[in-house]
């Protein structure tokens, strides 16, 4: 029965996505009632086969979303038509994003970059940005696939140093580092969501977070600074002994020196073609990245004459991937539901007005303080910051706000990077747990606190600046 309902998921999954891109660009009431249908059927099916604890959340969402259709006398057969498509574009893209990791595995990219790169890397301070970077470049293919890749990487390379003070070194590059991504990095579904949400400019958006990204890398190898002090240990000679010991090795490897330009060209091609899209086509951002991932992939293969990687690698994602995403859609799914009944009922601009009043009745408070506030809290009770920022962008799409989009997007994501370091019940650091041995406690909230509270007022900082001087 179990395998059954994953297979039937599988399908009418696979249709929705192929579904959302006939409706957007043929139209039609009945294609949309069609989409609709696709997205109910898969997400009853995914609770066949989901445990109670993977299916929790969407069931939260599920039953809030049909107490507000209840208290609003909102017709329910409506909310469901209509819900039911909103998160199809976001789910779309979560379905292809994953498919640029079948290029990664086809050579060693990742291990050649670090190896050209070694001999900038040659003190705590420079490796420690250079994780920090890597894992960044990483998470754009990736996602937060990047952590175990990257951690699996540098823990081989510095094999003999062991204890809790090189942990918190090589943990707390990858948490905070993957965490900023959220911010810029175009392939993220949660910033881009909140980018088309929003009707943000993108290359805006991009170099905003780009530069606070980075000013948050920066603060990052400031308190790793103060972290090494803190454990009294020399993590620069330890990391000298180990580029001396494969020094050598590779001084004759000219391979790896080609997979690393390649996959320098590979990272351009991607990102450029995506934003020379979004100059030339006029439709939304969520249709445009996964269009690009597509081809961007094909393309690859068929130019390496690999077209049998195409197949191998679909089978598996195909029998595999997809159903064990399913908690994922499942509560995007629910989320849709609820935001379409929430904007339709009008209680959304009744929660923003209230933030509103609460700011206002706050000497020097405004909303911009608060909003970040909204998606760590929401996070802290295990609610990842793609389901938060769907929702808070979900619920701001309906309201007229006194600040630019991208102010607003900066002031979300910025929100998504503290739950992320911090909250114990977000993938990221129960990943990061489950590779270097560290309780989920220690990896977030302990040794990421005083960051997360000097990278707030940081942001905060440029947000409250922008405002004085801009508005």
């Amino acid at each position: 029965m179990v395998k059954l309902a994953k297979r039937g998921y599988t399908l009418f999954i696979s249709l929705y996505v192929i579904m959302h891109f006939i409706v957007y660009f043929i139209g039609g009431e009945d294609l949309s009632t069609g989409l609709s249908l696709l997205g109910l059927t898969a997400f009853l099916l995914g609770y066949f086969f989901l445990p109670i604890k993977q299916a929790g959340i969407s069931l939260l969402l599920l039953i809030i979303a049909l107490i507000v259709h209840l208290t609003a006398g909102i017709s329910l057969i409506e909310g469901v038509v209509s819900g039911f498509t909103v998160m199809s574009g976001l789910i779309a893209l979560l379905l292809i994003v994953p498919t640029i990791s079948w290029v990664l595995e086809e050579k060693p990219y990742i291990e050649s970059v670090i190896n050209v790169a070694q001999n900038l890397l040659n003190t705590s301070r420079k490796f420690y940005f250079g994780m920090m970077v890597i894992t960044q470049i990483i998470s754009y293919f990736l996602l937060f696939g990047s952590i175990p890749m990257v951690y699996s990487m540098i823990n081989n390379f510095l094999s003999d140093q062991k204890g809790e003070a090189w942990e918190n070194y090589k943990g707390t590059a990858l948490l905070r580092a993957f965490s900023l991504t959220t911010m810029w990095v175009v392939s993220i579904p949660s910033f881009i969501y909140a980018v088309d949400a929003l009707g943000a400019s993108l290359s805006l958006s991009i170099a905003q977070g780009f530069v606070i990204s980075f000013a948050g890398i920066l603060l990052s190898v400031l308190f790793s600074h103060f972290q090494e002090r803190h454990y009294g240990i020399d993590l620069t000679k330890g990391i000298q002994e180990q580029l001396a010991k494969i020094t050598e090795q590779k001084k004759q490897d000219t391979r790896g020196n080609r997979d690393a330009l390649e996959f320098g060209i590979l990272f351009v091609t991607l990102f450029g073609s995506i934003f020379l899209l979004n100059a030339l086509w006029d439709i939304r951002l969520l249709m445009i990245i996964p269009i690009v991932i597509v081809v961007w992939v094909l393309l690859y293969f068929i130019i390496r004459k690999r077209s049998s990687g195409i197949t191998e690698n679909g089978k598996v994602y195909v029998t595999q991937s997809i159903p064990n995403k399913a908690q994922q859609f499942s509560i995007l799914l629910a989320a849709g539901f609820l935001i379409n009944a929430v904007n339709q009922s009008g209680y959304g601009q009744y929660l923003i007005d209230g933030l509103f009043y609460v700011t206002d009745a706050v000497p020097f408070l405004n909303f911009l303080w608060v909003l970040p506030f909204v998606v760590i809290l929401l996070g802290l009770i295990g609610l990842g910051p793609l389901t938060v920022i769907v929702l808070v962008s979900g619920i701001l799409q309906g309201v007229e706000l006194p600040y630019p989009p991208e102010i607003v997007v900066l002031g979300i994501t910025s929100g998504s990077v503290i739950s992320i370091m911090l909250s114990p019940l977000i993938l990221p650091s129960i990943i990061l747990s489950s590779v270097n041995g560290l309780s989920i406690i220690k990896n977030g909230l302990l040794f990421n606190f005083k960051y997360a509270i000097a990278f707030y007022f940081m942001v905060q900082l440029y947000l409250q600046l922008f405002v004085v001087f801009f508005l």
